[in-house]
């Protein structure tokens, strides 16, 4: 018997045929709900839906600035019913241009077969019109680039502002609100993973909502470029169609009238270099939330977050103790698998074979699982910093433990009495490299070491009071930066 004949897999269902449609990644699937709102933008519904708009608006510019000598001028309700057709994008739309893409097999000729239905279903509606006199004026003079180019701007311009940035923003401001709140709650800093001079939770805090602030306004003050200049960026096509019009003027009015910058110098391709350089910002702002997400979970593992456990929740199948921080755990992978799409669409976006290859058009196609990820990398975080809470014994506890932290401010203080003319103060940092490297101290050992030095009274005096929980210098201070 044939091994495949034995396989338990013979006899299953198949779940490819199940009725609906079962996800294959779980962006589409057990993440559906977080990353819905990316569908209206970089789906492959919306990326139509962006063709139909550019073309719809090409017509309408080309009628209403006069372009093409002997074209009629658009009534109101013309350009009503062709941007409705764009607002009433729906499920019907969508299955009617898979329909038609099967037969053209061409993704951009099927749009334009499309809306030349809509334009000779245009009197059935609108009664008296012009729209079918000027339905070859659709996708006039462009080659497939000029409409697809112009709509992924569209579309990443739109998950950018009005999906990522609302809620990567969102996240930031939960995490400075935090900073804020914690920013004279002094922590023992560790570095190199050993007890150094304190801080506050609070200032460590505001250092990460400031770096991903950068980045926010990097990402916000990103170009979107676009280009409508034919099969090769010569407007070839055009000026021999219609040789008396500007066509550079034209093509420009019209990118700027999409709300994109125009690209002048292009091949058949826009370039793509403004996505390889937003790409970049928002992975690394991912790199920097997830220099956030290891943090929080080693402070939780170190028990200075505490986590809120959530009623019905379970955290170990086996241990029922476990509250485990699978939120900053799933922001962690997550960050890992977007910036490993935005690096890819970052170098290989910036490549095309001479006048033009294909490899961008599957590639932008994973613009919105890159997307996906990173959107369920901020709402993991966002959840997860909402359910920690600060254990401020364990805090004191810990400070009050490593007293030998305060051999920094000693020997500074030592150093700057001895410019003073102090004597006694030689050797400073090796005497107190000596008492505390290596060694536990507690407080009167630093204290009668302190008493022993022969300082000047109020320095003396300045440094007794000193414990590890108070000297964390201007870190409180600090936070207010955050609102600068």
């Amino acid at each position: 018997m044939p091994a495949h004949e034995s396989s338990p897999s013979a006899a299953r269902t198949s779940l490819a045929d199940v009725e609906p449609a079962i996800a294959l990644g779980p962006l589409d699937g057990r993440y559906r709900r977080t990353v819905a709102p990316l569908v209206d933008h970089l789906s492959e519904a919306a990326l139509n839906r962006e063709r139909v708009h550019v073309e719809v608006e090409w017509l309408i510019h080309l009628t209403s600035h006069g372009v093409v000598p002997g074209a009629p001028a658009l009534s109101a309700a013309d350009v009503a019913y062709l941007r409705g057709v764009v607002t009433g994008f729906g499920a019907a739309d969508v299955a009617r241009l898979a329909e038609l893409e099967r037969t053209t097999v061409h993704d951009v000729k099927a749009v334009e077969y499309f809306l030349k239905e809509k334009i000779a279903a245009a009197p059935e509606v609108l009664g008296d019109t012009v729209l079918p006199s000027v339905s070859e004026l659709v996708h006039f003079c462009c080659t497939s680039e000029d409409v697809n180019n112009l709509s992924y701007a569209l579309m990443v311009r739109g998950a950018v502002h009005e999906v990522w940035l609302p809620a990567a923003s969102a996240l930031v401001d939960d995490l400075a609100g935090m900073a804020r709140d914690l920013a004279d709650v002094p922590l023992l800093a560790l570095t190199h993973g050993q007890p150094a001079t304190p801080t506050t939770l609070g200032k460590e805090l505001a250092v990460l909502a400031h770096r991903l602030r950068r980045q926010l306004r990097r990402v916000a003050g990103a170009e979107f470029l676009g280009k409508l200049n034919g099969a090769t960026g010569t407007y070839g096509a055009h000026v021999v169609a219609v040789p008396g019009a500007d066509w550079p003027a034209v093509s420009r009015a019209f990118v700027e009238h999409l709300g994109l910058t125009w690209n002048p110098l292009t091949t058949q391709i826009e370039s793509h270099d403004w996505q390889a350089e937003l790409y970049a910002d928002v992975a690394r702002f991912n790199r920097v939330l997830h220099n956030l997400a290891t943090d929080v979970w080693t402070y939780i593992s170190r028990g200075v977050f505490t986590q809120i456990p959530v009623a019905g929740a379970t955290g170990s199948s086996t241990m029922p103790h476990k509250v485990n921080p699978i939120r900053f755990e799933n922001a962690e992978a997550n960050l890992e698998l977007s910036c490993a799409l935005l690096d890819t669409l970052s170098a290989t976006l910036v490549t095309s074979r001479l006048q033009r290859d294909l490899t961008d058009s599957t590639t932008q196609r994973n613009i919105g699982p890159a997307f996906g990820h990173a959107l369920l990398a901020v709402d993991n975080v966002r959840r997860g910093l909402a359910a920690l809470s600060v254990d401020r014994d364990l805090l004191a506890r810990e400070l009050d433990q490593n007293w030998e932290v305060l051999g920094e401010p000693v020997q500074s203080a030592m150093r700057a009495a001895a410019v003073a003319g102090v004597t006694g103060m030689e050797n400073p940092y090796e005497r107190l490299k000596e008492l505390t490297r290596g060694r536990r101290l507690t407080a009167d050992d630093m204290r009668e070491f302190v008493a022993g030095l022969g300082l000047p009274d109020d320095v003396a005096a300045r440094l007794q009071a000193l414990t590890p929980g108070t000297y964390t210098g201007l870190a409180t201070e600090l936070v207010g930066y955050l609102d600068a």
